[in-house]
């Protein structure tokens, strides 16, 4: 009874914190839109990256937080595949807009004449284009490449992550090589563009005014936050599958849900506290009584 009373508390307090990054993140999405001095190329990343939060949370809760009200949840091959897709195709979204929003701040701070002629709509339409288009590509691929004949029935996780490497009956080689490509493209490399943007941004600021140097640190320490926030959320997702076959149901899904609601959370917080002038609006939009 004890344990049933637990599960039911645990799936209510995720589908609270479900509502909440919805909400959140919407709130943040919709004071965008609505203002048109932040519809520039800095706020409308800063959206997408929000829109990418809540796609993010959706590959995920609905689907835990129904099998962990059912006594034996059950799950397809071809949904599995089809969540494993979509969560890794947003986490590896976020990385590659961060370094697009890295490259805008580059721009932004070491090139501010020539700015308005390089981040024109057709490039921000491009760019966001391309950080949703390239990940999801190459999950295809990986989806595809692991779509064989299975041999193990039971998935030791409570979704569709990477443990689904270890279902099908032989597990080739070329899985493995091209999953390292994937992490390398989607992970590594914007990683190395963000820190090499920041170095160069950090060296112009310091070699500039003051004012130069106050607009980097507004602008830039709110998206070296949230990269740190996903960092932490990617490195979970390697060392939860070598470590959870010794963890229980209700472990696995206490730290899971503590790591995906944390990271759609922040996102929200940060840019809506650190931004200011997303900050300004938000407290017109909740006035204090």
């Amino acid at each position: 009874m004890d344990n049933k009373s637990n599960e039911t508390d645990i799936t209510i307090d995720g589908f609270t914190a479900y509502i909440l990054i919805i909400c959140s993140n919407s709130t943040i999405v919709c004071l965008i839109w609505i203002h048109k001095n932040l519809h520039e190329p800095m706020y409308i990343f800063i959206a997408a990256l929000l829109v990418n939060s809540v796609l993010f949370s959706t590959a995920i809760y609905p689907k835990l937080l129904i099998d962990f009200l059912s006594e034996k949840p059950i799950i397809s091959y071809p949904a599995c595949l089809c969540q494993f897709f979509m969560y890794y195709t947003f986490l590896s979204s976020e990385y590659v807009l961060l370094s697009v929003m890295a490259y805008d701040r580059y721009v932004s701070i070491c090139k501010p004449l020539q700015y308005p002629n390089i981040m024109t709509k057709t490039t921000i339409s491009i760019l966001l284009l391309l950080a949703w288009i390239v990940p999801a590509c190459q999950i295809l691929v990986a989806v595809l490449l692991n779509n064989k004949t299975i041999c193990s029935f039971t998935l030791k996780g409570i979704f569709c992550n990477n443990a689904l490497y270890k279902l099908p009956c032989e597990r080739a080689k070329a899985i493995t090589i091209y999953g390292v490509i994937v992490m390398i493209n989607c992970v590594v490399f914007p990683l190395l563009f963000i820190l090499f943007t920041y170095t160069k941004i950090l060296i112009i600021s310091y070699r500039s005014s003051r004012d130069v140097r106050k607009k980097a640190a507004q602008t830039c320490l709110p998206h070296l936050l949230v990269l740190i926030s996903i960092s932490f959320l990617g490195t979970y997702d390697v060392i939860i599958v070598r470590v959870q076959a010794d963890l229980s149901k209700t472990a696995r899904l206490i730290m899971t849900l503590q790591l995906l609601l944390y990271h759609p959370l922040f996102n929200p917080i940060i840019y809506g506290l650190k931004m200011k002038e997303i900050s300004k609006y938000l407290k017109k939009f909740c006035p204090n009584k």
